[in-house]
């Protein structure tokens, strides 16, 4: 449950919140080490961080490739009109897609940027058969990923 009521950020909150996004499976003794505290008002921290949402969730970063998932594009889609009643039927058929790993409403040529992850363009296929039967999609634009050069590894916090 989050609280409303946040206290600011201090060097210590932003330590522990960067060594978390690296490892979230750090024991809390080792954490409180790796920050310069004691074991107890170290917990007391991490349990106030994520009541107050700065901590949203913690898991497990796979492999996509040996899990079959090892191909990945982006598809750009416009809509055939912009209406409140369209985006919000278009995110949710598009929350439905398993193979959707996010979505994105932008500002500029097209309505939402796509990603998917699949095992190969038959997969593909498919799936952008079901993105483009989504009611009100006009167009789309595929780009699919050759390489992945750099990967989300988490918000670039300031230690000051």
């Amino acid at each position: 449950m989050q609280s409303t009521k946040t206290k600011p950020l201090d060097r210590i909150d932003l330590s522990i919140l960067s060594t978390l996004q690296k490892n979230g499976r750090i024991s809390n003794v080792n954490l409180a080490n790796e920050v310069g505290l004691s074991a107890s008002p170290c917990l007391d921290r991490v349990k106030r961080l994520e009541n107050e949402g700065y901590i949203e969730r913690y898991g497990a970063k796979l492999n996509a490739s040996k899990l079959k998932f090892g191909m990945s594009a982006f598809i750009q889609i416009t809509l055939d009109r912009t209406t409140t009643e369209l985006f919000d039927s278009f995110q949710a058929a598009i929350a439905e897609i398993d193979q959707v790993c996010e979505c994105h409403m932008v500002a500029g040529g097209f309505d939402y940027l796509v990603k998917i992850r699949i095992a190969d363009m038959e997969a593909y296929r498919q799936v952008l058969g079901m993105i483009v039967d989504i009611p009100g999609v006009a167009k789309n634009h595929t780009y699919v990923v050759i390489e992945e050069i750099k990967q989300d590894h988490g918000l670039p916090l300031k230690l000051t």
